[in-house]
């Protein structure tokens, strides 16, 4: 049988998403299945390995995925010039709403931007599975209470909420739209990039 971690790195390279350890082991016979502490153990020497290469291993909400690291963003990203991601400054705005006072309502998002939300803004980071209903506020009307996923996290690289940067390092959201472009890039080619309409 091949070496633990090569096997590793060959089912995270195949699956394109984040595995979490769970996942990992199933994909071995119940006879040669390690224990989490060996796991864990070639997880963290493959990631060793991958240091100044052209891929790493990093571990995001979702589990364990090798990536682009950042530093390679200026060639890759010339692989896909024509279809760059562009997102709306209402979107944005929404999202980073969403991510740091959830769970909240549309119309707690509209009183903080002081303008109506397009339906077509939340109808998008649910599509991008970024956002999702958690409950219901009890109050007249019961509106939806929205609040980030799995896939939001990693999407941005995090492990937890905890990891988003402050909200004073947030004073102009160019530093979202930085954040989505750069992921972007690091995974472009795993799933069609959506390009924003100018109303959201």
């Amino acid at each position: 049988m091949p070496e633990l971690k090569a096997i590793l790195e060959a089912v995270l390279l195949a699956a394109g998403e984040p595995l979490a350890p769970d996942r990992l082991l199933k994909v071995f016979p119940e006879a040669e299945r390690p224990d989490r502490e060996t796991l864990r153990a070639a997880l963290a020497e493959l990631a060793t390995d991958c240091a100044g290469r052209g891929v790493e291993l990093v571990e995001v909400a979702g589990g364990f995925r090798l990536q682009v690291p950042k530093a390679f963003s200026p060639w890759v990203s010339r692989l896909w010039e024509e279809r760059g991601a562009s997102y709306s400054r209402a979107l944005l705005e929404t999202l980073a709403l969403i991510a740091y006072r959830q769970p909240i309502t549309r119309g707690e998002i509209e009183a903080v931007r002081g303008v109506s939300l397009s339906g077509g803004i939340m109808k998008t980071l649910q599509e991008r599975g970024w956002i999702k209903v958690v409950g219901h506020r009890e109050v007249p009307g019961r509106p939806a209470l929205y609040a980030t996923t799995h896939a939001f996290l990693d999407y941005f690289n995090l492990k937890s909420l905890s990891e988003l940067p402050p909200l004073a390092a947030l004073r102009d959201l160019d530093v979202v739209s930085v954040e989505l472009e750069r992921r972007t890039i690091a995974l472009a080619g795993d799933s069609p990039t959506p390009t924003e309409s100018s109303d959201g």
